[in-house]
């Protein structure tokens, strides 16, 4: 067990190699206001956020991480390019591995600029792999943007699009919608028999629950015009399998998704800004026919990234966490922005993590 002394001293280390790289050191509050934070966190953290009640602020939560209340911290005092630094303690309960910690330290390096987000990608990514290198850690990287791409590209309904994009983070989900979409699974009967009536609510009994009659008949509506839109083609279908399937070194990952931008047009911005992140790492030493590109990586993360992801494991250990992630956050700051937005990302450092696995780093 590493003592908390040495933790908090690890992380004041790593905190100065930011403010070094020009950020500034910020403190949140480790209560924050629960009812906005828990839309903005996703499936995960809700189900894992420590939630309280409070008489005169309503519902509160401990802080599950920084980069939400950082935004929202940057975005009142306006939208301007930025860089913050950060170390404190996040809760998040573990339900299903009594071995992770529920309360740890994070470390992190957050970047606001409206210029090269490609070049501020490839300075986050390069100042925490400098960081850890003596751990020998593999890093993982991936894109949430040319799924999002994809996905927006597909010819079909913009209803069905919504659902796709809302279940990115919910890998077997989003599989699921695909299979329906595509007509791969059969209709349950009660959901047939809804569709055939001409009135599911002639002669229903009194409603139960807090759905009204409206909200009944407005999700009766949206089933059968999802039911009467024509099916995803094979050709779609197969083409997201494809992209999905990437899993390679950079260099080779980055013609494979060209390959596939050719019969699925909608991906290709999104891939050459890949293209240009990856002359950014490369112009800032890293070698990138070394380096993993998963496009599915990051699907399980938290559900504010929309475009590059990363993290660093220790192969070694695999019943440990990530020692560090993080990625870019675009549509965060137009959220909290309140008609302003700038683009952003950053990562996270665990130094209880970086001490387990060889002392400071």
């Amino acid at each position: 067990m590493i003592e908390r002394a040495a933790i908090l001293a690890e992380a004041t280390r790593l905190r100065g190699i930011f403010e070094t790289a020009g950020a500034v050191p910020v403190e949140t509050p480790i209560l924050q206001p629960a009812e906005v934070l828990l839309d903005l966190y996703g499936e995960d953290i809700r189900a894992r956020a420590y939630v309280t009640s409070d008489t005169l602020r309503g519902e509160q939560m401990l802080r599950p991480d920084f980069t939400v209340p950082v935004v929202q911290m940057h975005m009142t005092h306006g939208a301007e390019p930025a860089r913050y630094t950060y170390a404190g303690e996040v809760f998040r309960r573990q339900e299903e591995d009594a071995r992770r910690a529920n309360e740890y330290i994070q470390v992190g390096f957050e970047i606001f600029a409206r210029e090269m987000p490609e070049a501020a990608d490839a300075e986050v990514f390069a100042l925490i792999c400098d960081v850890l290198r003596p751990l020998g850690l593999r890093a993982a990287t991936g894109d949430i943007g040319i799924l999002m791409a994809a996905v927006g590209g597909l010819r079909t309904t913009e209803a069905r699009k919504a659902a796709l994009l809302r279940h990115i983070w919910r890998p077997r989900r989003f599989r699921a919608l695909i299979d329906r979409y595509a007509g791969r699974m059969p209709v349950p009967e009660a959901r047939a028999a809804l569709l055939a009536t001409h009135d599911p609510l002639a002669g229903a009994g009194p409603l139960i629950g807090l759905r009204g009659a409206d909200e009944v008949a407005a999700r009766i509506t949206a089933l059968r015009e999802d039911a009467a839109a024509g099916p995803l083609s094979g050709a779609e279908v197969a083409l997201l399998d494809a992209l999905l399937a990437v899993r390679e070194t950079s260099d080779n990952a980055l013609e494979h998704l060209r390959d596939i931008a050719v019969d699925l047009p909608a991906i290709l911005p999104a891939v050459e800004r890949l293209a240009r992140r990856l002359d950014a790492l490369s112009a800032r030493g890293l070698d990138i026919t070394r380096l993993d590109f998963e496009a599915s990586y990051g699907r399980t993360q938290m559900e504010y990234y929309d475009g590059f992801v990363f993290g660093f494991y220790a192969e070694n250990r695999p019943d440990l966490p990530p020692v560090a992630t993080g990625g870019r956050y675009d549509a965060l700051t137009r959220q909290l922005g309140q008609g302003r937005e700038i683009p952003a990302v950053g990562g996270v450092i665990r130094p209880g993590l970086v001490l387990s696995l060889g002392g400071a780093a």
